[in-house]
Protein backbone atom coordinates (compact mmCIF):
# COMPACT_ATOMS: atom_id res chain seq x y z
CA UNK A 1 0.00 0.00 0.00
CA UNK A 2 1.67 3.72 -1.14
CA UNK A 3 2.23 5.70 2.48
CA UNK A 4 1.40 8.83 1.15
CA UNK A 5 0.97 12.25 3.26
CA UNK A 6 -0.79 15.38 3.23
CA UNK A 7 0.65 18.39 2.98
CA UNK A 8 -0.51 20.39 6.24
CA UNK A 9 1.46 23.88 5.43
CA UNK A 10 -0.79 23.84 1.74
CA UNK A 11 -4.23 22.69 3.29
CA UNK A 12 -3.80 25.43 6.12
CA UNK A 13 -2.98 27.74 3.20
CA UNK A 14 -5.69 26.84 1.21
CA UNK A 15 -8.20 27.01 4.36
CA UNK A 16 -7.11 30.62 4.63
CA UNK A 17 -7.76 31.61 0.86
CA UNK A 18 -11.18 30.37 1.33
CA UNK A 19 -11.28 31.67 4.02
CA UNK A 20 -10.95 35.20 2.27
CA UNK A 21 -14.38 34.66 0.55
CA UNK A 22 -16.94 36.51 3.14
CA UNK A 23 -14.25 37.08 5.76
CA UNK A 24 -15.60 39.12 8.68
CA UNK A 25 -14.06 41.40 10.78
CA UNK A 26 -13.82 39.09 13.87
CA UNK A 27 -11.84 36.50 11.92
CA UNK A 28 -14.68 34.49 10.64
CA UNK A 29 -16.93 33.96 7.50
CA UNK A 30 -20.18 34.86 6.26
CA UNK A 31 -21.10 32.58 3.79
CA UNK A 32 -25.01 31.81 4.08
CA UNK A 33 -26.25 29.23 2.28
CA UNK A 34 -27.09 30.37 -1.53
CA UNK A 35 -25.96 33.81 -1.10
CA UNK A 36 -23.28 35.60 -3.64
CA UNK A 37 -20.23 34.81 -1.32
CA UNK A 38 -21.39 31.12 -1.12
CA UNK A 39 -21.66 31.34 -4.71
CA UNK A 40 -18.31 32.62 -5.12
CA UNK A 41 -16.87 29.90 -2.18
CA UNK A 42 -18.67 27.37 -4.41
CA UNK A 43 -17.01 28.53 -7.74
CA UNK A 44 -13.73 28.55 -6.06
CA UNK A 45 -14.01 24.84 -5.07
CA UNK A 46 -14.98 23.75 -8.51
CA UNK A 47 -11.85 26.18 -9.67
CA UNK A 48 -9.86 24.07 -7.44
CA UNK A 49 -11.24 20.26 -8.16
CA UNK A 50 -11.35 20.91 -12.20
CA UNK A 51 -7.58 22.01 -12.45
CA UNK A 52 -7.05 18.30 -10.78
CA UNK A 53 -8.95 16.59 -13.78
CA UNK A 54 -12.23 15.63 -11.50
CA UNK A 55 -15.36 16.16 -13.35
CA UNK A 56 -18.04 17.88 -11.54
CA UNK A 57 -21.72 16.94 -10.70
CA UNK A 58 -24.43 18.91 -9.47
CA UNK A 59 -27.50 17.24 -8.01
CA UNK A 60 -31.53 18.60 -7.81
CA UNK A 61 -30.71 20.79 -3.96
CA UNK A 62 -27.16 22.03 -5.46
CA UNK A 63 -25.09 19.17 -3.03
CA UNK A 64 -21.90 19.57 -5.40
CA UNK A 65 -19.65 16.46 -6.15
CA UNK A 66 -16.53 16.64 -7.38
CA UNK A 67 -14.83 12.90 -8.92
CA UNK A 68 -11.67 11.50 -9.36
CA UNK A 69 -11.77 8.14 -11.05
CA UNK A 70 -10.42 5.01 -10.18
CA UNK A 71 -9.38 1.89 -11.74
CA UNK A 72 -12.63 0.02 -11.58
CA UNK A 73 -15.31 3.23 -12.17
CA UNK A 74 -18.12 0.71 -11.35
CA UNK A 75 -16.89 0.70 -7.65
CA UNK A 76 -19.10 2.95 -5.41
CA UNK A 77 -17.01 5.60 -4.40
CA UNK A 78 -14.88 6.32 -1.20
CA UNK A 79 -16.99 10.07 -0.71
CA UNK A 80 -15.29 12.92 1.87
CA UNK A 81 -16.69 16.24 2.56
CA UNK A 82 -18.70 18.42 4.08
CA UNK A 83 -20.09 22.17 3.71
CA UNK A 84 -19.29 25.31 2.55
CA UNK A 85 -21.92 27.64 3.82
CA UNK A 86 -21.71 29.17 7.26
CA UNK A 87 -23.67 30.72 10.10
CA UNK A 88 -24.13 34.57 9.42
CA UNK A 89 -21.31 34.96 12.31
CA UNK A 90 -19.20 31.54 11.61
CA UNK A 91 -16.01 30.22 12.00
CA UNK A 92 -13.53 30.08 9.09
CA UNK A 93 -13.32 25.90 9.44
CA UNK A 94 -16.62 24.93 10.24
CA UNK A 95 -17.84 22.53 7.28
CA UNK A 96 -15.01 24.34 5.20
CA UNK A 97 -12.60 21.82 6.72
CA UNK A 98 -14.23 18.97 5.96
CA UNK A 99 -14.52 19.94 1.82
CA UNK A 100 -10.60 21.07 1.80
CA UNK A 101 -9.42 18.44 3.72
CA UNK A 102 -11.20 16.14 0.70
CA UNK A 103 -9.62 18.47 -1.70
CA UNK A 104 -5.64 17.98 -0.17
CA UNK A 105 -6.25 14.05 -0.49
CA UNK A 106 -7.38 14.55 -4.38
CA UNK A 107 -4.19 17.10 -4.44
CA UNK A 108 -1.65 14.40 -2.97
CA UNK A 109 -3.18 11.72 -5.39
CA UNK A 110 -2.55 13.61 -8.19
CA UNK A 111 0.84 14.76 -6.68
CA UNK A 112 1.97 10.86 -6.53
CA UNK A 113 0.04 10.00 -9.94
CA UNK A 114 -1.49 7.32 -8.56
CA UNK A 115 -4.68 5.60 -9.35
CA UNK A 116 -6.61 4.58 -6.48
CA UNK A 117 -8.88 1.05 -6.81
CA UNK A 118 -12.56 2.96 -6.40
CA UNK A 119 -13.31 6.84 -7.64
CA UNK A 120 -12.77 9.22 -4.79
CA UNK A 121 -15.61 12.37 -4.89
CA UNK A 122 -15.32 14.75 -2.59
CA UNK A 123 -19.14 16.53 -1.69
CA UNK A 124 -20.52 19.99 -0.09
CA UNK A 125 -23.70 19.47 0.91
CA UNK A 126 -26.20 22.55 0.18
CA UNK A 127 -27.51 24.69 3.12
CA UNK A 128 -26.37 22.04 6.10
CA UNK A 129 -26.55 25.15 8.34
CA UNK A 130 -29.67 26.41 8.06
CA UNK A 131 -29.22 29.61 9.25
CA UNK A 132 -31.38 30.91 6.10
CA UNK A 133 -33.51 28.06 4.72
CA UNK A 134 -34.90 25.85 8.04
CA UNK A 135 -34.61 23.09 8.89
CA UNK A 136 -30.26 22.49 8.60
CA UNK A 137 -28.82 19.75 6.93
CA UNK A 138 -31.41 19.82 3.94
CA UNK A 139 -29.31 19.19 1.08
CA UNK A 140 -28.11 15.56 2.89
CA UNK A 141 -31.06 14.97 4.20
CA UNK A 142 -33.00 14.88 1.09
CA UNK A 143 -30.19 13.03 -0.50
CA UNK A 144 -30.42 10.47 2.59
CA UNK A 145 -34.74 10.88 2.51
CA UNK A 146 -34.99 12.31 5.58
CA UNK A 147 -36.92 14.95 3.59
CA UNK A 148 -38.74 14.62 0.32
CA UNK A 149 -37.37 16.80 -2.64
CA UNK A 150 -40.07 18.90 -2.51
CA UNK A 151 -39.75 20.14 1.10
CA UNK A 152 -35.88 20.32 0.09
CA UNK A 153 -36.27 22.87 -2.96
CA UNK A 154 -39.92 24.54 -1.26
CA UNK A 155 -37.85 25.78 1.71
CA UNK A 156 -38.16 29.31 2.62
CA UNK A 157 -36.47 31.77 4.28
CA UNK A 158 -37.81 34.60 6.80
CA UNK A 159 -37.88 37.23 3.90
CA UNK A 160 -39.99 34.91 1.94
CA UNK A 161 -36.75 33.69 -0.44
CA UNK A 162 -37.43 29.89 -1.63
CA UNK A 163 -34.65 28.08 -1.75
CA UNK A 164 -34.87 26.57 -5.62
CA UNK A 165 -35.11 30.18 -6.79
CA UNK A 166 -31.93 30.71 -4.84
CA UNK A 167 -30.16 27.64 -6.66
CA UNK A 168 -31.51 28.78 -9.59
CA UNK A 169 -30.21 32.35 -9.19
CA UNK A 170 -26.53 31.64 -8.02
CA UNK A 171 -26.23 28.47 -11.32
CA UNK A 172 -26.24 25.81 -9.17
CA UNK A 173 -29.88 24.09 -10.12
CA UNK A 174 -28.52 20.81 -10.85
CA UNK A 175 -29.92 18.54 -12.89
CA UNK A 176 -28.79 14.92 -11.10
CA UNK A 177 -31.21 13.13 -9.04
CA UNK A 178 -30.62 13.82 -5.37
CA UNK A 179 -30.09 10.58 -3.72
CA UNK A 180 -29.26 8.20 -6.75
CA UNK A 181 -25.34 8.44 -6.44
CA UNK A 182 -24.19 5.32 -4.81
CA UNK A 183 -21.10 5.96 -1.84
CA UNK A 184 -18.87 3.17 -0.75
CA UNK A 185 -17.33 5.10 1.94
CA UNK A 186 -18.44 8.05 3.76
CA UNK A 187 -15.74 10.33 6.42
CA UNK A 188 -16.17 13.82 7.49
CA UNK A 189 -13.50 15.32 8.82
CA UNK A 190 -14.62 18.16 11.31
CA UNK A 191 -13.36 20.42 13.45
CA UNK A 192 -14.49 20.44 16.97
CA UNK A 193 -17.28 22.74 17.79
CA UNK A 194 -17.69 22.42 21.55
CA UNK A 195 -14.76 22.60 24.17
CA UNK A 196 -15.03 19.13 25.03
CA UNK A 197 -11.90 17.87 23.26
CA UNK A 198 -10.25 20.62 23.41
CA UNK A 199 -10.40 20.54 27.23
CA UNK A 200 -8.90 17.33 27.62
CA UNK A 201 -6.19 18.12 25.71
CA UNK A 202 -7.31 15.16 23.01
CA UNK A 203 -6.06 15.66 19.45
CA UNK A 204 -8.66 13.99 17.41
CA UNK A 205 -12.48 12.05 18.34
CA UNK A 206 -14.56 9.47 16.55
CA UNK A 207 -18.29 10.40 16.20
CA UNK A 208 -20.25 7.45 18.04
CA UNK A 209 -23.47 9.54 18.19
CA UNK A 210 -25.00 12.70 17.10
CA UNK A 211 -28.09 14.75 19.51
CA UNK A 212 -31.16 14.58 18.55
CA UNK A 213 -32.50 17.72 17.03
CA UNK A 214 -36.08 19.37 17.21
CA UNK A 215 -36.34 23.26 16.05
CA UNK A 216 -39.73 24.69 16.76
CA UNK A 217 -41.45 28.24 16.00
CA UNK A 218 -43.40 29.57 18.77
CA UNK A 219 -46.17 32.98 18.91
CA UNK A 220 -47.35 34.41 21.37
CA UNK A 221 -50.10 36.13 21.53
CA UNK A 222 -50.42 38.62 24.06
CA UNK A 223 -52.55 42.09 23.98
CA UNK A 224 -50.90 45.02 22.95
CA UNK A 225 -51.07 47.85 25.16
CA UNK A 226 -49.61 51.39 26.39
CA UNK A 227 -46.45 50.71 28.64
CA UNK A 228 -47.05 53.64 30.88
CA UNK A 229 -50.60 53.55 31.51
CA UNK A 230 -51.32 49.93 31.88
CA UNK A 231 -50.75 48.26 35.45
CA UNK A 232 -48.90 45.22 35.50
CA UNK A 233 -51.89 43.26 36.78
CA UNK A 234 -53.66 44.17 33.71
CA UNK A 235 -51.37 43.32 31.17
CA UNK A 236 -51.09 40.32 28.93
CA UNK A 237 -47.70 40.54 28.14
CA UNK A 238 -46.15 38.43 25.40
CA UNK A 239 -42.78 39.19 26.01
CA UNK A 240 -43.31 38.42 29.48
CA UNK A 241 -44.43 34.77 28.23
CA UNK A 242 -41.85 34.32 26.43
CA UNK A 243 -39.49 35.33 28.77
CA UNK A 244 -40.67 32.83 31.45
CA UNK A 245 -40.87 30.44 28.35
CA UNK A 246 -36.81 30.73 27.46
CA UNK A 247 -36.44 30.24 30.99
CA UNK A 248 -38.18 26.94 31.55
CA UNK A 249 -36.63 25.42 28.48
CA UNK A 250 -33.20 25.93 29.69
CA UNK A 251 -34.33 24.65 32.99
CA UNK A 252 -35.40 21.61 31.22
CA UNK A 253 -32.28 21.26 29.49
CA UNK A 254 -29.44 21.82 32.37
CA UNK A 255 -31.32 19.39 34.17
CA UNK A 256 -30.30 16.74 31.99
CA UNK A 257 -26.58 15.59 31.76
CA UNK A 258 -26.49 15.99 28.18
CA UNK A 259 -29.47 17.94 27.07
CA UNK A 260 -29.07 21.58 25.23
CA UNK A 261 -31.46 24.10 24.69
CA UNK A 262 -31.10 27.14 22.57
CA UNK A 263 -33.40 30.64 21.66
CA UNK A 264 -31.87 31.91 18.82
CA UNK A 265 -34.41 34.19 17.55
CA UNK A 266 -36.96 36.68 18.92
CA UNK A 267 -38.99 39.17 17.23
CA UNK A 268 -41.81 40.93 18.71
CA UNK A 269 -44.60 43.12 17.75
CA UNK A 270 -45.04 45.93 17.06
CA UNK A 271 -41.69 46.54 18.15
CA UNK A 272 -41.83 49.58 20.14
CA UNK A 273 -40.47 50.56 23.64
CA UNK A 274 -43.33 52.15 24.90
CA UNK A 275 -46.18 49.16 23.69
CA UNK A 276 -46.71 46.48 25.95
CA UNK A 277 -45.95 43.57 23.35
CA UNK A 278 -48.94 42.14 21.47
CA UNK A 279 -47.11 39.16 19.64
CA UNK A 280 -43.67 37.08 20.04
CA UNK A 281 -42.15 34.99 17.59
CA UNK A 282 -39.37 32.92 19.08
Amino acid sequence: MADFHVDGTRLWKTLHQLAEIGATEAGGVARVALTDTDKAGRDQFVEWVTELQCSVHIDRMGNLFARREGADSNRDPVVIGSHLDSQPTGGKFDGAYGVMVGLEILRVLNDHDHLTAAPIEVVSWTNEEGARFPPAMLGSGVFGGAFSLEEGLGATAQDGTVLVDELTRIGYSGSDPCGDRPVGYYLEPHIEQGPILEASDTAVGIVTGVQGIRWYDVSIKGVEAHAGTTPMDRRSDAMLSAARLITAVDEIASSRPEGRSTVGVITSTPGSRNTVAGTVDL
